[in-house]
């Protein structure tokens, strides 16, 4: 049975090497900066956004299709993160 300790470490891992270097840049400051924060709940719902392609994360992100109804709150979450993260970097 895998720990909470080496679950977070593997999510990390996953949201920084996931395929496409936009992904990594949107989903690696995104899971080390909240999923230790996280409950148990929020993070089972990670895995499961860890197991969609990464062609149709950025379509959500980006709002270009509409998300999974159980993904979106968590989706408009990352968004928010990722273009507060964008902001401050100007």
């Amino acid at each position: 049975m895998e720990t909470g300790e080496s679950r977070l470490k593997r999510m990390k891992m996953r949201s920084w090497r996931r395929g496409t270097k936009e992904m990594d840049l949107v989903l690696g400051p995104f899971a080390d900066a909240n999923l230790s924060g996280m409950s148990r709940a929020e993070l089972d719902l990670y895995d499961d956004l860890l197991a969609e392609n990464d062609q149709d994360l950025m379509a959500w992100i980006l709002g270009q299709s509409a998300p999974p109804e159980a993904l979106a709150p968590l989706l408009a979450r990352i968004t928010a993160f990722a273009e507060a993260r964008l902001k401050a970097a100007k």
